[in-house]
Formats: structure tokens, C-alpha cells, sequence
């Protein structure tokens, strides 16, 4: 029986967090077992601001050395850099016409970073979306691991998707969002009420980056915030706590009641400083083995060649049926 197909891309932008690990990447690792994955460094999606281009390939490299190091398996799935397959570009372009102008400017991205780069509202920020429903319509993915915040996106590609094939013949797989089970929303440890962001431009303490050394990570553990009283527990009332039993449960593993446990009778500052030294325990092989990868480049790139060269062939295969669909000519 063939396994069904999964979809993801993250931007080489940014520096990723604990919550992306947690969110994301470790979802990742058992998924690349049960599915056929395909994971991209989406590259072509960062530039739609503006970028530093030697820090651009630094952090390209520096991500997929990070996926690795993480447990994603290349040789399970397909990991490569999307500006290396050309057709991800040419089927966003026969995408275009079967997209509405109304469709691209109503996603929350275009607006969200339209008023963040008042200064560069290109093109680019419009078509992102198409650009991604071409990534996930040319490997024919039954499913895309998505936050609430993506949903839209793939909601787009489906339309897309069943446009093309209702003016066309079948051609794409209709894809379904994966919203992952056991993905923990973790939150800002100094104001738990939002997100953990990737953007280093926040409260430096508000976020602790998987590139975070052990005294880095103890250091922001101790400042998280907590909540009034002296109790671990978990519940609506105590938002910071709640934060951080939420992490260290996805790092120990744990239930958040056998957490209560452990914790009952510890005082604030103990709690914080077990939880900082949970992540920073998980996070020390993961370093140590990025760092390896980066430090012996030749097997990192044949990763990413290899990588390549799978994606490539699966996305011409999508991409020559698409052009003789809409009437391409070739000899």
C-alpha cells in the first residue's frame, strides 16, 4: 500500500524556537515514518522581504544542518532547498491564472506583512500564497502540517487545485491540512498570552532559540514570567505556569498531571530552573550535532543534492502534465 504524501517548508529566516521544535520539527520526525515527506527550505518564500543575500545562504545551510540534527532522515524523505527546483517557480505561474485578485489579497500573511514592510509591499508578498500552492500541489500531497495561522494557505491551494481540475481534467491531488495532535502551543515566556516568536527582535528573554547555549537557556528560564501565589499548577488562572508545564512536559515527556506531581510543594525559582535544564538537555546533542554537519559541509551537501535531484524529478513529472494541460507545445 503507498503512503500518503506530506508537505512542509519552513523560511530560512529568523532563528527557530523551542516552539517551532515542539510545534513542528519533532512532529516531523515521527511523520517521516508513517508518510512519504517532503521537506523544503523555503527560500524563495524569504525574499519576499528583504534579505541579507551571504546571511541568506548561511541560514539556508545552518537549517538544514538544524533538520538533520533534529532526526529528519534524509534518506526517509526528501529534504531539499526550493530555489534548486525551478518548477516550484513555473507552475506558480500557471497557478496565477487560475487565481483571483481578490483570493491573494485577502490572505492574512499579505496584509500581516504588508503593514510590517511598509516600505517593500511587492509582488511577491501577494503571490506567496500561490508560490506556496505550487510547492504543495507539484509533489501531489495528501496532507500539510499547518498552525491555525496557515490554515488559509492551504485552504487556497485546495481551491486552486479543484479550479484547475474542474477547467482542466484531474491533474492535482486536492490536499488536506494536518493540524498535528500533540503539537504544543508554546508561549512567549515573558507574556504568555502570545506565541513564541523566531524574530530577534523581540524581548530577548521572550523566546529561547534552539540555537540557545545551556547558560543562555538557564538565564531566560529564570526570568520567565510565573503568576500570583506559589503553586505549580496547571489551569486558565495561572497562564505563565501553565507555559511553562507545557514545556517541560513536551521536553520531559510527561503528562501536565504527573508534572503537578513532581512539582507540588517546589517553589517558583526550582521550578524554573528544572525546566530550563529539561530543554537545555535536549538541546545540547541537537547543537552538537549541527555543528558537526556544518564543520563537514560535503556530507551536508550531498544531503541537499540528493535531496534535489528526488524533488526535482517528482515535481517535473507534476509540472510536464500541467504544461500539456493548459496547451504548452513541445517538440
Amino acid at each position: 500500500m503507498e503512503k500518503k504524501i506530506i508537505y512542509s517548508a519552513v523560511q530560512p529566516s529568523g532563528n527557530l524556537t523551542i516552539g517551532n521544535y515542539a510545534g513542528a520539527i519533532r512532529n516531523w520526525v515521527r511523520l517521516q515514518s508513517e508518510y512519504d515527506c517532503f521537506f523544503a527550505i523555503a527560500d524563495m518564500h524569504a525574499i519576499t522581504v528583504r534579505q541579507d543575500p551571504a546571511e541568506l545562504r548561511r541560514r539556508t545551510l545552518e537549517l538544514a544542518a538544524l533538520y538533520i540534527a533534529c532526526g529528519i532522515d534524509p534518506e526517509k524523505c526528501v529534504l531539499y532547498v526550493q530555489s534548486h527546483v525551478p518548477a516550484h517557480a513555473e507552475l506558480c505561474w500557471v497557478l496565477n491564472t487560475f487565481t483571483y485578485v481578490g483570493e491573494a489579497s485577502r490572505m492574512t500573511q499579505f496584509k500581516d506583512k504588508s503593514q510590517k514592510h511598509a516600505d517593500n509591499i511587492n509582488m511577491g508578498l501577494m503571490d506567496y500564497p500561490v508560490l506556496m500552492a505550487a510547492d504543495i500541489l507539484l509533489y501531489k500531497a495528501d496532507f500539510v502540517p499547518v498552525g491555525a495561522d496557515q490554515k488559509q494557505h492551504v485552504e487556497l491551494a485546495r481551491d486552486i487545485a479543484m479550479r484547475f481540475n474542474g477547467r482542466c481534467g484531474e491533474t492535482f491531488t486536492v490536499p488536506e491540512p494536518l493540524i498535528l495532535k500533540g503539537g504544543a502551543r508554546i508561549a512567549s515566556l515573558q507574556d504568555p498570552a502570545h506565541k513564541m516568536s523566531k524574530s530577534e527582535t523581540e524581548n530577548p528573554n521572550a523566546s529561547v532559540f534552539l540555537s540557545d547555549d545551556r547558560d543562555t537557556v538557564l538565564r531566560k528560564f529564570k526570568r520567565a514570567v510565573t503568576d500570583s501565589g506559589n503553586e505549580v499548577r496547571y489551569g486558565e488562572e495561572k497562564p505563565g505556569v501553565s507555559n511553562l508545564l507545557n514545556i517541560y512536559c513536551t521536553f520531559k515527556g510527561c503528562t501536565p498531571e504527573e508534572a503537578e506531581r513532581e512539582f507540588a510543594g517546589v517553589g517558583y525559582g526550582d521550578f524554573k530552573l528544572a525546566v530550563g535544564e529539561t530543554v537545555a538537555d535536549v538541546l545540547a546533542p541537537i547543537q552538537k550535532e549541527k555543528a558537526r554537519l556544518l564543520a563537514e559541509k560535503d556530507e551536508l551537501v550531498s544531503y541537499l543534492v540528493s535531496g534535489r535531484e528526488r524533488a526535482a524529478y517528482a515535481a517535473r513529472k507534476t509540472l510536464s502534465k500541467v504544461y500539456r494541460k493548459v496547451g504548452f507545445w513541445k517538440e
